[in-house]
């Protein structure tokens, strides 16, 4: 029965016919009725009618449409009349009215015979769902309503109440355990398939939606869960199938130890599935899915299941042969110049991308094994297929397996360098592919050790018939070079540029395009190697710069731009002479020329004036003119989004390029992705700018701070905006400063702008990565201004956001700890909680930077606002996570270092942690103790003297612990040495025994690693040199070889060196040593150091 008298009934029937329209005039029309006349003056009586006419409209295709209009219309935003905050239009209805309309709505559910119909109308319901859920408002009768629904004796309404449990979980998330197993229980046993399914999307979607501790609960179901599949796989149907493979690999995401008592067996049917050619590919590679994601998320469950990684391999191999269906001779494959078709959805690239990961989780040694027991077989075979799939694999799997098949290059490239020589070109291809790939994965061992072998055999695939194998050796060969030293590339520039050259002759223009990458490539690698070549091809790229090319040729002449640009900054200015200015010149006349949105060249050209400024230097400024204003248009771009409220609509912008979609309370968000990474590019660009030519870029610098840094410093779109920002904002302090003086007017108004901004970010960035960033930004800006830079005001709000920070630091830090401690013993950390650690050291380092930065620049005048956080301090400095013990002891150091009259007054908080320190276990920990106690003796003075000289033993035993030489330990060994010369030094008269330690200090030598503690070691050891002590005129040989030793690693620099060097060549003459005999014992490179300075 209806509410609403039949006047609006008619009117709103008028509306939907309206909007229905094929009419564009009537539509619109409809459309402004429906926003002003309906949503904007009546909405209670807009979604009224329209649940009413879900409810008695006579035709289904009325009802169906009413239902989808309700949906989007009732999750518009509109202000609520009370409190005036934007809410969901729904909830902006009084109670009263929400009430009935809900209550229409459940009966609709109930009553409605059309399935298409009852699934719009189960959208709408969840819809309202979700929104009472989010915002904690009671809907009482839905639960009963979806729980009979999910026991009628209609299958399809059962269907249907599932399908809203897995929309809205949070409906049900607060119900007895028992009364959700049991709804599930019986859905999982439903004579119908559909509802299975439904009963399976849901529990995944419930499953994920509570915590942990909860999930252990619905272990139980498991059985219930898989008992599904089989039917599914023997009626055939790919489709259902596929949806349940999904939901359990949602599940498995998140709880793959769930399953561990069944794991053998899903194993079995997962690999059944990916046998079974009748099925669906997609269905196919979704049980490959299923089986990689327990290995993304539990690779010891799959190390330890005794077929899964030989069946894993297996199933990958023999999918990766499913390529060039009905393309035997490959004549399809090389006429096609779409070199980046998609082929994501095809069984040979799922094979490879399936290989990748799990190379990448489970390792080599359990990757190799089953591997390469195929590898060998398949390239000896007679179909181009099986060798074809043994290349690919050897690409997907080098990454995951460097470590252990860095031993065996040898035989790896045994089996790939003859590839290149196959008869068949798609095998040829994949043997580039794969050369590619092993110099990225190897790089150095591969360029060092191999590129006589591997040069010989790819340079001449650059001649091959096929323009796609050309282009692809040429694509290799920019992988090899770009990680190759050009002592080891310049033997081979004849040859490499040579056949390029004739590249560039092709009449395929994806052939010259590539050509021109890597041509660039060997430049930027070769350096100044290349001046040789430069009469030859840079004439050859001004012809093609100056041309004016039909629309189809923009790519090209973008490749050329780069690589001239690239040249450029490989030989020099000087080697280009007066081209410098004509290339500056085309690129300006080319971009003029450009106009449309889609045209590379745009892009381009961004990094070509980067580059040619970095070449140019000031001779650059003349030109920012015409560079500036288009990079800072970009630069300060807004976010292009859109909100889309239905899932079509979604679809089809999700198949637009350059767009992300992020679900958004029921609707999607549409980020315009393309304008971000441009907007980032630009940042990136303007820091170049501002770093090369400092003072003389200041006339930009104010309107780019405030309109594209400051404002980007907050740009929660994208994070690499932010951090792009965040290294923009320094340069352009430094650039201002250098313009106006430190002390300056002009940059003290600049800096407090930037401070205000900087500060604020530090409080409200929400990424771990990006927050360290913004650490880095606030101590290089202190930098650059210098001393006494901040304020009070400042200082307090730094130690407030520190606190904040270092607060859930703690929290996530617990979390982890929490959950190690649930893990069953042999259980991985998973790869997310080591890369969340890893984002955690990051920002403590930068964070511990800030301080000492403060310290430095602000001295004592900080010291009142640090001293609040002192039970982060305390607690960090004694806590079982040695990279907080780190940090603590860091900042110790600081205060002493900085504050060393006043840092006394927290002597009992500073003296234990750095004991501690001295005998940790952790090197870097051990380093930070032993650099505090040099810093006391050095700047503490007289209150600081005692612990510094009883601190000597602990000194001493540091250097002499077993591991005191090994890369990880040498830097602490150093530091103790430098903390010994610090304490002799500035406290002779407080050590009794002074000479018996001196002597013993000569045995702590060398300082070969820290250019930091080398001066304060080698100038002590000129000291004793010139007090002619026994402990150097005794063994004037061992010291002679410290000294060359440290010349040599070039920690001994500059004045230090000098004085060193000249004290050193007086004990050769006081002490007569013979220097001709200890060279001879020394290597090459030390005698041309004795050489160079004795």
């Amino acid at each position: 029965m209806a509410v609403l008298p039949q006047d609006v009934h008619t009117a709103l029937t008028t509306l939907l016919n309206g909007l229905q329209a094929a009419d564009n005039v009537q539509r619109s029309a409809s459309e402004a009725s429906l926003n002003t006349d309906w949503f904007g003056s009546r909405p209670n009586v807009l979604l009224l009618g329209l649940a009413e006419q879900v409810q008695l409209a006579p035709e289904p295709s009325t009802r169906k449409f009413a239902a989808v209009l309700f949906r989007r219309q009732c999750s518009k935003a509109r202000k609520d009349p009370e409190t005036e905050q934007s809410r969901d239009m729904f909830l902006t209805l009084p109670e009263a009215e929400r009430h009935v309309i809900r209550a229409k709505l459940l009966e609709c559910l109930s009553s409605e015979t059309d399935s298409t119909v009852r699934s719009k109308v189960g959208d709408a319901v969840a819809e309202l769902a979700r929104q009472h859920t989010d915002e904690g408002i009671a809907w009482p009768e839905l639960l009963g309503a979806l729980f009979n629904a999910s026991q009628s004796p209609d299958a399809a309404m059962r269907e249907t109440a599932f399908r809203i449990f897995s929309t809205t979980p949070g409906i049900i998330e607060k119900q007895h355990e028992d009364v959700v197993i049991s709804a599930f229980k019986t859905g999982f046993g439903d004579s119908e398939t559909a509802v299975r399914i439904a009963a399976m999307e849901a529990f995944a979607s419930f499953f994920r939606s509570i915590s942990k501790k909860n999930q252990a609960k619905y272990y139980q179901l498991v059985p219930d869960i898989l008992n599904i599949l089989p039917p599914i796989k023997e009626s055939g149907d790919s489709s259902l199938l596929m949806k349940a493979l999904i939901s359990l690999i949602d599940v498995a995401e998140v709880a793959p130890k769930m399953f561990k008592p069944l794991f053998s067996s899903l194993v079995q049917f997962s690999v059944s599935v990916i046998q079974e050619k009748d099925l669906e590919d997609a269905t196919r590679q979704n049980a490959l899915e299923l089986m990689v994601t327990f290995a993304e998320c539990s690779p010891g469950m799959c190390r330890k299941d005794p077929n899964y990684t030989n069946d894993m391999v297996t199933q990958c191999l023999s999918l990766m042969t499913d390529v060039g269906i009905d393309d035997d001779d490959a004549e399809e494959w090389n006429s096609s110049e779409d070199l980046d078709a998609d082929e994501s959805d095809s069984n040979h690239v799922a094979g490879e991308q399936c290989m990748d990961r799990l190379a990448n989780k489970l390792g080599g040694q359990a990757i190799l094994p089953p591997t390469f027991n195929w590898l060998p077989r398949m390239m000896a075979s007679t179909s181009w297929r099986d060798r074809h799939a043994s290349l690919m694999a050897i690409s997907a799997i080098s990454e995951g397996c460097r470590d252990l098949m860095l031993g065996e290059l040898d035989k790896v490239l045994d089996l790939v360098l003859p590839a290149l020589r196959d008869p068949h070109p798609r095998v040829r291809w994949a043997g580039c592919n794969a050369i590619g790939q092993m110099s990225t994965d190897f790089a150095g061992t591969m360029q060092e050790k191999y590129h006589q072998v591997v040069l010989s055999n790819i340079i001449p695939v650059l001649e091959s018939a096929e323009p796609r194998v050309q282009a692809h050796a040429a694509a290799a060969l920019v992988n090899f070079c770009e990680e190759a030293e050009k002592s080891v590339l310049e033997p081979y520039l004849d040859q490499l540029l040579s056949h390029l050259l004739r590249l560039l002759e092709s009449p395929k223009r994806f052939v010259q395009e590539q050509a021109l990458s890597t041509i660039a490539t060997v430049a930027d690698s070769a350096e100044a190697a290349f001046s040789k070549y430069y009469g030859t091809l840079m004439p050859l790229l001004f012809n093609v710069l100056r041309e004016e090319q039909s629309k189809e040729y923009r790519l090209l002449r973008a490749k050329a731009m780069e690589c001239a640009t690239l040249i450029a900054l490989a030989v020099g200015k000087e080697r280009m002479g007066e081209d410098a200015l004509a290339l500056v010149q085309l690129l300006g006349h080319i971009q003029n020329t450009v106009s449309d949105a889609d045209d590379p060249q745009a892009s381009y050209l961004l990094h070509c004036w980067g580059r040619m400024c970095r070449v140019m230097g000031q001779d650059f400024v003349p030109f920012l003119a015409g560079v500036i204003p288009p990079l800072a248009e970009l630069a300060s771009a807004k976010a292009d989004l859109q909100l889309l409220d239905d899932e079509e609509s979604a679809a089809a912008m999700q198949d637009e390029e350059g767009w992300e979609l992020v679900p958004l309370k029921g609707k999607f968000l549409c980020i315009k992705t393309s304008t971000l990474d441009d907007k980032h590019t630009a940042i990136e660009l303007i820091t170049i700018y501002a770093q090369v030519l400092q003072e003389a870029f200041e006339p930009y610098v104010n309107d780019i701070m405030d309109k594209c840094a400051l404002p980007s410093l907050a740009f929660f779109f994208h994070d690499p905006v932010r951090v792009a920002a965040a290294k923009c904002v320094p340069q352009l302090l430094n650039a201002y400063k250098k313009a106006h003086g430190p002390d300056s007017t002009q940059l003290g108004q600049l800096w407090e702008r930037a401070v205000e901004k900087v500060l604020e970010v530090l409080d409200s960035e929400p990424a771990i990565e990006t927050l360290a960033e913004m650490y880095q930004c606030f101590y290089e800006c202190v930098e650059v201004i210098g001393k006494n830079s901040l304020t009070s005001s400042h200082m307090e709000r730094f130690i407030q956001g520190a606190g904040s920070v270092l607060k859930d630091y703690q929290e996530r830090a617990a979390a982890r700890a929490e959950e190690q401690a649930e893990a069953e013993d042999g259980e991985e950390i998973s790869e997310e909680t080591l890369f969340a650690i890893d984002d955690d050291q990051t920002l403590l380092s930068d964070m511990n930077k800030a301080f000492h930065s403060v310290f430095k620049n602000m001295g004592a005048a900080f010291l009142p606002h640090w001293e609040k956080l002192m039970n982060f301090y305390q607690l960090a400095a004694s806590h079982q996570d040695p990279t907080q013990r780190q940090w603590a002891i860091c900042i110790y150091d600081d205060v002493i270092e900085f504050c060393p009259g006043d840092s006394w007054k927290y002597n009992e908080q500073i003296i234990q942690p750095l004991i501690a320190g001295m005998a940790d276990d952790v090197a870097a920990n051990r380093q930070a103790a032993l650099y505090g106690v040099g810093v006391a003796a050095q700047k503490g003075g007289d209150v600081w003297s005692d612990f510094a000289t009883a601190s000597l033993p602990m000194l001493f035993q540091a250097t002499q612990r077993p591991n005191a030489r090994e890369d990880d330990d040498i830097f602490a060994t150093e530091n103790a040495c430098a903390a010994i010369a610090k304490i002799l030094h500035f406290l002779p008269t407080k050590v009794s025994n002074w000479q018996e330690v001196a002597s013993a200090w000569i045995d702590t030598l060398p300082v070969t690693n820290d250019e930091e503690a080398a001066p304060y070691a080698y100038a002590f050891l000129a000291q004793l040199i010139e007090q002619q002590h026994p402990a150097v005129t005794g063994q004037a040989v061992r010291v002679f070889q410290y000294v060359v030793q440290a010349l040599e690693a070039e920690t001994l620099q500059g004045q230090t060196a000098t004085r060193v060097v000249a004290s050193v060549k007086n004990l050769i003459q006081a002490t007569g040593i013979d220097v001709t005999q200890v060279v001879a014992g020394m290597t090459n490179e030390q005698r041309q150091i004795v050489q160079a300075y004795f």
